[in-house]
């Protein structure tokens, strides 16, 4: 496994932790491999009852993709993983509870990984937000139709639409996050949830979780539609030029030039 991706097991919790933070825990393939295999081995442990994914330092949970690879030309998912979704873990169901803790901004991609988890804790200093419109791209992982699952629907559609950041108190109010805490305290407050998790019955939990989200022998079912619309819009976008110069600007630390085409 690369070192840009840390699993650590600790009692009934694993702790998988995005080590990049020289580049501010932005997913690359590497990281897409090491939190996906991180999911599967959660998911195949008995002994594992939560899992808490998080960031390395104190900067940033994650800041989403990273554009400069993408810019590359390189790919961010697995061949013959894509079913994972973004960083191995957006679409990627585990019946395992899963706690975001969020210890810097998580911005773009790194609210979809939020988004996707079951309980998020954060430190008071981070921001959430889906800026992907300021790059001509969207929040194809998931994130541009749950935030509108998980906020009312004018706050979500101001976060879309304006791609402006959202301070975690912010979030907090509206009930995206379940805890804030101080800065520096997002893992450990994040582990003792999980750790009262974990004290339960593990496949009443488990249970409780699939049913909580329709979850079947053809798994989850309730946002099929959503992912077949996403998809296809995602690739839709991809193809135009806008979609090129939102990633190059970004690369090229200058503003983009939009042709709406």
């Amino acid at each position: 496994m690369s070192d840009k991706v840390l699993v650590e097991q600790r009692g009934h919790v694993l702790v998988v932790t995005l080590n990049r933070p020289e580049a501010r825990n932005a997913v690359d393939l590497d990281v897409c491999v090491g939190v996906g295999d991180a999911v599967e081995q959660a998911e195949a442990d008995p002994e594992i009852r939560a899992l808490v994914i998080t960031g390395a330092g104190d900067q940033a949970f994650c800041a989403g993709a990273d554009l400069k690879a993408i810019a590359r030309g390189e790919l961010i998912l697995p061949p013959g993983k894509e079913h994972w979704g973004f960083a191995g873990f957006v679409n990627h169901f585990t019946s395992k509870p899963t706690i975001a803790a969020v210890n810097g901004n998580a911005l773009g991609g790194g609210t979809e990984l939020l988004l996707a988890c079951d309980l998020v804790v954060a430190a008071e200093t981070a921001n959430v937000g889906l800026p992907e419109v300021k790059r001509g791209l969207m929040a194809g992982a998931g994130g541009a139709f749950r935030i509108r699952q998980q906020l009312p629907p004018k706050v979500a559609l101001e976060l879309l639409l304006t791609g402006r950041p959202m301070p975690a108190p912010e979030a907090l109010r509206w009930g995206l996050i379940n805890k804030v805490v101080p800065a520096g305290q997002a893992l450990d407050a994040a582990l003792e949830l999980a750790d009262e998790i974990a004290a339960n019955a593990p496949l009443s939990v488990q249970s409780s979780k699939r049913v909580a989200y329709g979850v079947g022998e053809t798994g989850r079912t309730d946002e099929r539609e959503f992912w077949k619309l996403s998809d296809r819009e995602i690739i839709a976008l991809l193809k135009t030029e806008d979609a090129l110069e939102g990633p190059t600007a970004f690369a090229q630390k200058r503003a983009p030039v939009w042709k709406a085409r």
